[in-house]
């Protein structure tokens, strides 16, 4: 490449070369500036779009709050929907105690009726005056045993009311601990709410090349490590039971699947919906939280784990996935994820069971 050299110019007089050299320095300082684009008002030196390492903590942190969060919500709406249950079967219960008092106010009514209208004179009178003796002591028992039966079902209103006063006292405190628990829906489900919408605009100051790169390290472990307890590749082949096999089929069934937090199936799952889903389809029921899901059955080494044991993720168990053999996972990973496979040591694990 052919050189182009500047004519050599003598310093101007009375200027030496270090002044000279210290004014073109500052001169060419001012060009560039000019031609920087200017840094916003107020704005510190460096200040700009943070760096992809940082944001990706950031979301990872956001992420991880929202799905202890989440499984929070699950723990709530199950024992509201437990506890709905019950206040429908107590509302029934007032429902029928109140026909049963309804049903004994009327029959005393006309028992009442029945032996005022065979009373007002005394008996012996009118056994001495009527003219079928016969048939009025005939009469006459069937007025005693009607006041025998009264008082039989005075006791038995008594016994009612009383009854139906307990099952409308147990009928209003279920509505009241259901109305606390639906509030604590809503305060979960905005906390839930407004983490993932935080996270979402982290992810959205990534660029392509970065949202990929993340992809990547969510799949195959943030810290790039096997499993570390030398599960082999390949282990685990054969489900523990014809149960277990079937939640497997189940689980591969749903990948694909859209994630969704709060939901359990079929169309789209939160991490223990999936699972919870998965074993429902082999007719075991199995807890709804990924907490609960950690004790639902028995613990085994990592390096034991067969297809349908559940692999509970991170020390507070707020994440869930089934495996699969092959050291891989089939999980619900996080919001704009959809169900799919995964290493087994994607995450820390907390505790591997076999429900």
């Amino acid at each position: 490449m052919a050189s182009h050299r500047s004519p050599r110019r003598t310093p101007l007089p009375g200027q030496s070369w270090p002044a000279r050299v210290t004014v073109l320095s500052a001169a060419a300082a001012g060009a560039a500036a000019a031609l920087s684009p200017a840094a916003p008002a107020g704005a510190e030196p460096g200040a700009g779009k943070p760096a992809a390492k940082s944001l990706n903590a950031r979301i990872d942190r956001l992420y991880e709050q929202a799905e202890v969060a989440t499984e929070k919500y699950n723990g709530v709406a199950e024992r509201a929907g437990k506890l709905r249950k019950q206040v429908t079967n107590a509302q029934d219960a007032v429902a029928r105690g109140q026909s049963e008092v309804n049903e004994l106010r009327n029959s005393l009514g006309g028992l009442a009726g029945a032996q005022y209208r065979s009373g007002g004179i005394d008996p012996t009178l009118r056994l001495l005056l009527t003219e079928d003796p016969d048939g009025f002591l005939d009469k006459a028992a069937t007025v005693d045993r009607i006041g025998t039966r009264q008082m039989l079902k005075l006791r038995q209103l008594r016994a009612a009311q009383h009854d139906l006063e307990q099952r409308r006292d147990e009928a209003a405190g279920k509505l009241a601990r259901l109305d606390s628990l639906q509030k604590t829906l809503k305060r979960e489900k905005k906390s839930v709410q407004r983490k993932l919408a935080a996270a979402q605009r982290l992810v959205n100051k990534l660029s392509a090349d970065e949202r990929a790169a993340r992809e990547r390290a969510a799949r195959h472990g943030h810290r790039g490590e096997a499993p570390e307890d030398g599960l082999p590749a390949g282990g685990g082949g054969k489900a523990s039971s014809a149960r277990a096999a079937s939640a497997v089929a189940a689980v591969k069934s749903a990948v694909g699947r859209p994630y969704a937090w709060g939901a359990a199936g079929p169309y789209s799952f939160d991490c223990s919906g999936l699972t919870q889903w998965a074993y429902k389809q082999a007719g075991t029921a199995i807890p709804r939280t990924s907490q609960a899901q950690r004790s639902a059955g028995r613990q085994v080494p990592l390096g034991q784990a067969r297809p349908g044991d559940l692999v509970v993720y991170r020390d507070d168990a707020s994440h869930v996935g089934m495996y699969v053999g092959g050291g891989q996972v089939v999980h619900a990973p996080y919001p704009g994820a959809k169900v799919r496979y995964d290493p087994v040591g994607m995450m820390p694990i907390s505790a591997v069971t076999r429900p």
